[in-house]
C-alpha cells in the first residue's frame, strides 16, 4: 500500500476574500482546482499575517490566497536591489511568495507565512503605472516578491505585463521580469517588445542542488534563456546572489565558462552580479526558522544593518566574478552590486 503523506498537496486549501469572489480572475483560478477546499475570508492578512505561524512547516503544504490589492501599488526600489542606472526605480508586487524554496531567499525573513498570495486586480497596478508615466519615466521590477513566471499557468501575469508594456507607445517604461523558471512556452507564445527585459537568475549546479530547492537545473535555465533570445527578448543574466564555497575560484570560472559555452554573449542585453547580502532583521528570522541551513548560518559580518561576507571574501568574490564574466561581456554590460 502506498504510504500517504501527512501533508496536504500544494494549494489543497484556497482562501478567497469575500469581496472578490465574483471576480473574473478568481473564477478562472478556482476552476483549475476543483478538488481544493475553498474558504472565504474578510481580508488576506487574517490568514497571511496571523500570529503563531510556522512558515518552515507551511512549505510542505502551501495554501493559495486570492486577494485584492489596496492603497499604493508601486513602490520605490530598495537599496539592496540594482537600479541599472535608472533614476526612477520602482517595484510592484502582484503576488507574494514563491513556488520555489531557495534557502537564502529574503522572502523567508520578510513574511511570516509561506502561503502564496495572488492579487487579482492587476489592472489597478497598470493604471497606477500609467499615471506615473505622465510625470516621468519608470524602471519597474515586477517579480521581486515572487517568481511570477513560475506561476504562469495559474495567473498568466507574465503575459499580462508583456501585453501592457507593448501598449505603451513611448520609451519611458522599462519592465524587468526576473525568474529562475525554465518555461520556454512563455517566451515562444508572447511577442517580445522593447519595454521588457527578462532577467534570468543563474547559479552553479552545486548551488542549485544545495540551496535552490524545487528550481530548474542550470541546463534547463540556459535552454530557456536561448529560447527567449531567439524570440527577440532582451535578456539579462543575473549572477546574483553569488554564494561562496570551497574552491570558489575554480568552480566559478568553470561555471561562467560553461554558461557562455551555451549562451552567445553577443546576444545578452547585460548582466548583474553581487555576493549574498541581507538585512539583519530578515536574517534573524531566517536563522530562527532554519537552524540547520549552512548558507543561512554562515558567519557573515553585520555591516550597517546588513549581513554580508567578510571584506576579504567580498573582494575575492568580486574579483573572480568580474574577471570570469569579463572574459565574455564588456565592462559597461556588467552591473556589480557593491556591498554596503
Amino acid at each position: 500500500m502506498e504510504k500517504k503523506s501527512m501533508y496536504n498537496d500544494t494549494f489543497s486549501h484556497i482562501y478567497v476574500e469575500e469581496d472578490i469572489k465574483e471576480h473574473r480572475r478568481v473564477k478562472e483560478i478556482l476552476s483549475k482546482y476543483s478538488n481544493s477546499d475553498i474558504i472565504y475570508i474578510k481580508h488576506y492578512k487574517d490568514i497571511f499575517c496571523r500570529n503563531g505561524q510556522n512558515s518552515f512547516m507551511q512549505k510542505k503544504s502551501k495554501s493559495l490566497i486570492l486577494a485584492e490589492k489596496h492603497g499604493t501599488k508601486v513602490y520605490k526600489g530598495a537599496i539592496v536591489c540594482q537600479n541599472f542606472g535608472n533614476e526612477n526605480f520602482y517595484y510592484t508586487s502582484c503576488m507574494m511568495n514563491c513556488l520555489y524554496d531557495c534557502e537564502y531567499c529574503y522572502l523567508q525573513g520578510m513574511y511570516s507565512s509561506s502561503h502564496v498570495v495572488v492579487f487579482v486586480n492587476i489592472e489597478d497596478i497598470f493604471e497606477e503605472v500609467k499615471n506615473m508615466l505622465k510625470e516621468h519615466s519608470v524602471y519597474l521590477c515586477t517579480s521581486y516578491d515572487t517568481d511570477m513566471t513560475a506561476f504562469e499557468s495559474l495567473t498568466h501575469y507574465t503575459k499580462e505585463w508583456i501585453n501592457f508594456a507593448s501598449n505603451v507607445y513611448n520609451n519611458k517604461l522599462l519592465i524587468e521580469i526576473r525568474t529562475k523558471c525554465a518555461n520556454e512556452n512563455v517566451w515562444k507564445e508572447n511577442k517580445a517588445n522593447e519595454n521588457i527585459i527578462v532577467a534570468f537568475t543563474i547559479s552553479p549546479d552545486e548551488t542549485i542542488q544545495l540551496y535552490e530547492h524545487k528550481t530548474p537545473s542550470l541546463d534547463s535555465r540556459l535552454k530557456c534563456i536561448n529560447t527567449a533570445i531567439d524570440n527577440g527578448y532582451k535578456v539579462r543574466l543575473c549572477f546574483d546572489p553569488i554564494i561562496y564555497s570551497r574552491d570558489f575560484e575554480k568552480k566559478y570560472k568553470d561555471f561562467t565558462d560553461y554558461v557562455f559555452s551555451k549562451v552567445n554573449a553577443d546576444k545578452i542585453y547585460d548582466c548583474s552580479a553581487g555576493s549574498f547580502r541581507i538585512s539583519k532583521e530578515y536574517m534573524k528570522i531566517m536563522r530562527k526558522n532554519n537552524e540547520s541551513s549552512v548558507v543561512i548560518n554562515y558567519p557573515y559580518e553585520n555591516i550597517e544593518g546588513y549581513y554580508q561576507y567578510p571584506k576579504e571574501i567580498q573582494e575575492k568574490i568580486k574579483d573572480i566574478s568580474l574577471n570570469s564574466i569579463g572574459k565574455y561581456l564588456p565592462k559597461d554590460k556588467i552591473n556589480y552590486t557593491e556591498e554596503f
